[in-house]
């Protein structure tokens, strides 16, 4: 078997969305995606602002929570699926793992805002403007508290593989060397996509540290919703 299925089967599951061929789904979708990242932000400024941080927090949310730039990077990496045995050739196995548990993260991401893009529209016009009463019920209706708790546990995983990376100088040369391979074979877009992941990190003394600070508050603040809590994203 590939080690390319895994990030296939995930394309997949992306390019099933509805919102793919729904606009007004899509819009709902983006309005739900902006506010995710909007209040992400409100939640986490003091910890993202520390300049070591900045890199790392940009690629959270312009990477992992960006349905834009996600949209973009798959419609990439599908002209690759024919490539496979290439992508495996030149880009370490290690370093893809990476990229398969960045991708997984960005797609649960996406599809976790379009149930709730879904329901806002059976509630509310859609035009209707998001804040955080609105997003609060539509995460209790959604009951999406054990799928959002996933998804803290997959970007735990992510900060564990990014470390492994740091800490080894065989996986960062290795990674390295194949930039030009990466470009020769046209496989560019899987090879950035890590590459990103990996220069975000490089100013933190551990990325396992960051991941877990950021994941526990969002756990924090998950169990809040799910507890009634009537501010939660105030925490």
């Amino acid at each position: 078997m590939s080690k390319f299925n895994f990030l296939q089967q995930q394309l997949d599951l992306y390019d099933a969305l509805e919102s793919h061929h729904n606009p007004v789904l899509a819009q709902r979708l983006a309005d739900v995606q902006a506010w995710q990242k909007q209040r992400m932000q409100k939640t986490h400024a003091e910890f993202f602002a520390q300049p070591q941080h900045e890199l790392m927090a940009a690629y959270f949310l312009n990477r992992l929570y960006g349905a834009e730039d996600f949209d973009i990077l798959s419609t990439q990496i599908r002209r690759l699926t024919h490539n496979a045995g290439i992508v495996e050739k030149v880009i370490p196995a290690s370093a893809l793992q990476t990229g398969d548990a960045g991708v997984e993260l960005a797609c649960l991401a996406i599809q976790l805002d379009e149930d709730i893009a879904k329901y806002l529209l059976v509630q509310h016009p859609a035009d209707y403007p998001l804040n955080d009463e609105v997003m609060r019920l539509a995460y209790l209706a959604c009951d999406q508290a054990t799928a959002r708790q996933h998804q803290m546990d997959l970007l735990d995983i992510l900060g564990e593989k990014l470390d492994l990376y740091v800490r080894s100088r065989m996986i960062k040369m290795a990674f390295k060397l194949a930039k030009g391979a990466a470009q020769r074979y046209r496989i560019e877009p899987i090879y950035d996509f890590i590459d990103e992941g990996f220069k975000a990190m490089e100013p933190l003394s551990s990325a396992k540290s960051f991941v877990s600070t950021f994941t526990n508050k969002e756990r924090q603040m998950i169990e809040a919703v799910h507890t009634g809590h009537p501010r939660p994203f105030e925490l």
